[in-house]
C-alpha cells in the first residue's frame, strides 16, 4: 500500500544542520540519509526478504520529499535460468518492481553501454549531473531518466562477501541535483545496504539452489534442519517413474553434447506437467526421473493419484509434441516408460556421513521402479499398480499379473484403455 508522509520544506542550511530526528522527517538532507543508514543498522536488517529492506530504505531516504525520485538495486544471483534480480522503486507511485533477467542480458547492448557494467568492472562510483547540459549522454540511460525530468544520478557498487559485487543507484528531479555532501551520505548508506542485503540474498541463493537440486519441498525441510543423517519423516504418496527407452544405444552411437541435449528436451517435456499437478520431483538419475505427489491425509488418496496420472498423460503427450519437433530436425523419436504407485515411503537423508541424499526410500519406491521393465515388452507408455489404479476407477484396464524381483507377491499390472 502507498504510504503518505509529512513533507516539510527546509533551506540548504537547515539540511546541513545534523539534528537528531527521525528520518522520515529529515527531508532532503544528508542528515536524512545518514539518519537511514543508522534505521538499516538498527531496524531496517530485521526485515525478512530483500524486496522489504529496499522499499523501505528508499521510502526513508524519500521521506516526502523530492530528494529521491527512483532508487534501483540490481542483485547478481546463483540460479540457472535467473542471471540477475532488479529492484526498482518509484517515488511517483510507490512501487517497487522487481525484474529477473536471464542470463542473455550479459551479452544485450543494454548492459554493454550499461554504467551496471562499470561498476560490476570495479568503478568506485558512476555520477551524471543532468542539469548540466554540457554533460553528454554517455550512457543510453541517461536519455531516458533526462526525458523522465531526473538531474543528477548516482551508481554506487553494494560489496557482498566472497568478493560479489552488486549495484545501486539514486535518481532525483530536485532542480539542483544532489549536494556533495549527500552524494557522500549515498556512499555511506550503500555500504550498510551492502551489509544488510549480503545475508538475505544469500539465504535466498541457498533457497533457489536447493530447490534447483532437491526440489522445492525437500530444499526447504533441509534449510529448515533436516540435516543429519536418517532425519527424515514417513508420508503417503503418489509415484511417478520415467524412463527413457534406447538410452543405453543413445549413449554408445551419439557424442557428449548430443546425449546432453536430447536429456535436456526429455527432462524439460516431462517436469512442467508434474509442478502443474503440484509434483516435487526428488531426482534425475541417468535417463530416469523420479516425482512423488504428497497425500495429505487417508481421504487425499484419490486426488494425488488422479493428479499423478494426469501429469503422466500431460508428460507422454509432451514427449509426442517434441516427437514431431524431432523428427522434422532430422532426429530420431524419443520412447519413454512412465510407471505409477502409491503407497508409504521414507522421505528424508540418506548416505554417508558428509555426502547425503534427500530422497524417498522405500517397498513402493521398489514397485515403481522395478514396473519400469515391463513398459517395453508390453508396448505401453504409461503402466500403473493396482493399488494406483483402484483410486483412477475405470481410467485404467488390467493387463496381465507379473512377478518382479525382490517381491514376493505377484503384481497385477494396469494401462490406458486400448
Amino acid at each position: 500500500m502507498t504510504e503518505t508522509r509529512p513533507a516539510a520544506a527546509k533551506t540548504r542550511q537547515d539540511r546541513d544542520r545534523p539534528p537528531a530526528v527521525d528520518p522520515v522527517l529529515a527531508v532532503g538532507a544528508a542528515s536524512g540519509i545518514r539518519a537511514t543508514r543508522e534505521w538499516l543498522i538498527a531496524e531496517g536488517r530485521r526485515l525478512p526478504d530483500a524486496a522489504d529492506v529496499i522499499r523501505e530504505t528508499a521510502r526513508h531516504v524519500a521521506g516526502g520529499s523530492d530528494l529521491l525520485s527512483r532508487l534501483m538495486v540490481s542483485i547478481r544471483t546463483l540460479h540457472p535460468q535467473v542471471s540477475a534480480i532488479t529492484y526498482a522503486w518509484n517515488a511517483s507511485n510507490d512501487e517497487l518492481e522487481i525484474v529477473p533477467r536471464g542470463y542473455s542480458v550479459l551479452d544485450n547492448d543494454t548492459y554493454l553501454a550499461s554504467p551496471i557494467r562499470l561498476i560490476h568492472a570495479g568503478e568506485p562510483m558512476i555520477r551524471r549531473r543532468l542539469v548540466d547540459a554540457r554533460n553528454s549522454d554517455d550512457f543510453p540511460i541517461l536519455r531516458d531518466l533526462r526525458a523522465a525530468g531526473a538531474t543528477d544520478y548516482v551508481v554506487l557498487p553494494l560489496r557482498f562477501s566472497g568478493n560479489r559485487i552488486n549495484v545501486v543507484s539514486f535518481t532525483t528531479r530536485r532542480p539542483d541535483g544532489f549536494a556533495d555532501d549527500e552524494v557522500a551520505a549515498l556512499q555511506g548508506l550503500a555500504e550498510v545496504m551492502a551489509l544488510v542485503l549480503d545475508p538475505l540474498e544469500t539465504r535466498r541463493i541457498a533457497r533457489a539452489l536447493l530447490g534447483t537440486y532437491l526440489g522445492a519441498d525437500a530444499g526447504r525441510r533441509v534449510l529448515e534442519g533436516l540435516v543429519r543423517r536418517g532425519d527424515g519423516v514417513t508420508i503417503a504418496a503418489a509415484l511417478m517413474f520415467t524412463d527413457m527407452r534406447g538410452f543405453t544405444q543413445l549413449s554408445e552411437t551419439s557424442s557428449r553434447e548430443q546425449i546432453l541435449d536430447t536429456l535436456n528436451q526429455y527432462f524439460d517435456a516431462m517436469t512442467p506437467p508434474v509442478r502443474a499437478e503440484d509434483g516435487e520431483i526428488l531426482k534425475f538419475v541417468g535417463d530416469g526421473m523420479l516425482a512423488i505427489f504428497p497425500m495429505h491425509d487417508d481421504l487425499d488418496r484419490d486426488r494425488a493419484c488422479h493428479a499423478a496420472l494426469r501429469a503422466a498423460k500431460a508428460g507422454s503427450a509432451a514427449i509426442d509434441t517434441l516427437n514431431e519437433t524431432r523428427r522434422a530436425n532430422g532426429l530420431p523419436p524419443l520412447d519413454i516408460g512412465i510407471t505409477l504407485h502409491s503407497g508409504s515411503v521414507s522421505y528424508g537423508n540418506i548416505g554417508a556421513a558428509d555426502r547425503l541424499d534427500f530422497t524417498v526410500i522405500g517397498p513402493a519406491v521398489n514397485l515403481v521402479s522395478r514396473m519400469q521393465g515391463l513398459c517395453e515388452p508390453l508396448g505401453r507408455r504409461i503402466l500403473a499398480s493396482r493399488r494406483f489404479a483402484s483410486s483412477c476407477h475405470s481410467e485404467l484396464v488390467p493387463v496381465g499379473a507379473h512377478r518382479f524381483k525382490g517381491i514376493e507377491q505377484e503384481q497385477e499390472i494396469y494401462g490406458m484403455p486400448g
